[in-house]
């Protein structure tokens, strides 16, 4: 740790919950070195594997030398690694204690061979964990708030792509149904900016985008926003790049099976948020 960064955490008495920890690294990391900016972004992207993983898998994953990792920690005054790593650990114990830990053991369990049932059994724990996370993590104003947008709304644009279009296509799909005006922005054709291009202040952009973020996604919704149009973000973290052009943003926190990332909870989440903002604008919210 350099003489810089001893001063720093000198006296700091740091974060012992992972709200609070949480909070300080989304504080902080603009003003980081570059390379404790990207391990404050694994830890709040990925809590899960910080949670679980070795000092030499979390470097790898996070692309980091392990002797980052202890600086990073003792930047925020901890005293090592393991200090901080118990901090996630007890968001474990509080919040969901078996699902993860199901998780984790069905991983080491399996090892390179997985048959197509027990592959299903894992995806559906994961689901269940993504569904039980979002329950206990998405605060209620937020979800209100952007379902009060979507019932306002003239005309819904939705804008996905790669893993995140099912969701934006379920809700062009739901919200049809429903008989709320909505436009699929799908870039066929590389069309995806100029399908988006008629939308304007009364409207709505509902943007969906996860680790890694699809460019087109934000910056339709970027362009977006500069003409005026509120843009709804479903995202998976506070360094979001479509965060900067958000008006409402619901943070989205899935569970994954090794590189597979579950959908559930975010499909269940659409799929409230149309059905409240119909409900809202069935009451006259508008």
């Amino acid at each position: 740790m350099s003489d810089k960064e001893a001063e720093a955490a000198e006296g700091a008495v740091p974060p012992r919950d992972y709200d609070g920890l949480r909070a300080l690294l989304i504080e902080k990391k603009p003003a980081m070195p570059k390379r404790l900016a990207q391990v404050a972004a694994f830890a709040v992207d990925r809590p899960d594997d910080v949670t679980f993983g070795t000092v030499a898998v979390i470097a790898e994953q996070a692309g980091v030398q392990p002797s980052t990792l202890v600086r990073f920690a003792q930047s925020l005054g901890y005293q090592g690694f393991s200090e901080l790593q118990d901090v996630f650990r007890a968001r474990l114990r509080e919040r969901w204690p078996d699902y993860d830990e199901r998780l984790e053991v069905l991983r080491r369990r399996s090892g390179d061979s997985h048959g197509a049932h027990a592959l299903f059994g894992d995806f559906v724990d994961t689901a269940v964990a993504s569904l039980l996370r979002m329950r206990n993590s998405l605060a209620p104003d937020v979800m209100e708030e952007a379902a009060r947008a979507m019932a306002r709304a003239r005309v819904i644009y939705l804008v996905a792509q790669r893993r995140a279009f099912p969701v934006s296509a379920y809700m062009a799909y739901a919200l049809s149904k429903l008989g709320m005006a909505a436009v699929l922005v799908d870039n066929l054709a590389s069309l995806g900016p100029e399908q988006a291009s008629a939308a304007g202040p009364q409207d709505l952009m509902v943007a969906v985008s996860f680790t890694p973020y699809a460019s087109l996604t934000v910056d339709v919704a970027n362009a977006a926003a500069a003409r005026g149009v509120p843009v709804l973000a479903l995202t998976d973290s506070p360094f979001s790049p479509l965060i900067q052009s958000a008006k409402v943003v619901v943070e989205v926190a899935e569970a994954d099976l090794g590189a597979f990332r579950s959908l559930s909870g975010t499909l269940c989440l659409a799929m409230a948020l149309c059905v409240a903002a119909a409900e809202m604008r069935r009451d006259g919210v508008s």
